[in-house]
C-alpha cells in the first residue's frame, strides 16, 4: 500500500475504502517524547484538514488534521493508552485512527514520499 503525506506531517494508507492516519517521523522527532494523545470519536465526521486530534510531547502540543474527509471507524486506544508509540512505531503501531473516505479524490492533492522529503528536510 502506497502512503500519502500532509504538508503538515500526517500520513494516511489506503485499503480499500478505509484510510489510516498517523503522523511522520519527521513530527515525532520534531515533538520529541509524546505524552498524551487525544483522539477523535468513532463516528465523527471529518472534512478535509479539519483537526482531528491532539498530539502533545514534552516539549509542545500540536494539531493532528484530516487529510482526507470521511467518518471515523476507528481509533488507535493502544496509543491512547501508550503515547509512546507515536515515537516508536509512527508507521505502524502508532496510528492514530481510521476513516471511511468519502471523498476519494481528495487523495490527489496528497504528497507522494519524494514530494514529502523535500518538505520534510
Amino acid at each position: 500500500m502506497t502512503l500519502r503525506y500532509t504538508p503538515e506531517h500526517e500520513w494516511i494508507r489506503v485499503d480499500g475504502d478505509i484510510a489510516t492516519v498517523g503522523i511522520t517521523h519527521h513530527a515525532q522527532d520534531a515533538l520529541g517524547d509524546v505524552v498524551f494523545v487525544e483522539l477523535p470519536e468513532v463516528g465523527k465526521s471529518l472534512q478535509q484538514k479539519d483537526v482531528a486530534g491532539v498530539v502533545e510531547s514534552v516539549k509542545a502540543a500540536a494539531d493532528v488534521y484530516a487529510p482526507v474527509s470521511g467518518e471515523v471507524v476507528e481509533v488507535n486506544e493502544a496509543l491512547r493508552a501508550d503515547p509512546s508509540l507515536a515515537n516508536s512505531d509512527p508507521l505502524g503501531a502508532g496510528w492514530f485512527f481510521k476513516v471511511r473516505l468519502s471523498n476519494p479524490s481528495e487523495l490527489d492533492s496528497l504528497l507522494d514520499e519524494a514530494a514529502y522529503q523535500q518538505i520534510a528536510h
